[in-house]
């Protein structure tokens, strides 16, 4: 993907499709996208893209730790996204990323 920055419309049609987490450091990972969300852009300056929150969920039980990871999807491609771990269950790990 070149370099832009990346909008809501990148990540709305794709819920339930699966994003791989390909760090050198990391045996490669899936990440299903569970839920993508517009945010109160009364929190965004004028004229800036909309905020928005993309949900994903790693059925890998480690917990990673918050930082940018290079994920890449199918349609996507490749793209460099600042996850936060935010829970593990027995289905797996949840991450969040916001994006404002």
């Amino acid at each position: 993907m070149a370099d832009r920055q990346l909008v809501f419309e990148d990540f709305s049609d794709k819920v339930g499709g699966v994003f791989t987490l390909s760090e050198e450091d990391l045996p490669a990972i899936a990440l299903t996208l569970k839920v993508a969300e517009l945010l109160n852009p009364a929190f965004a300056p004028k004229g800036a893209r909309p905020p928005f929150a993309l949900t994903f969920l790693a059925e890998d039980p480690r917990v990673l730790p918050q930082r940018l990871y290079r994920m890449t999807h199918k349609g996507l491609g490749e793209v460099t996204i600042f996850l936060v771990p935010r829970g593990k269950t027995d289905s797996g790990v949840t991450y969040q990323a916001t994006f404002n």
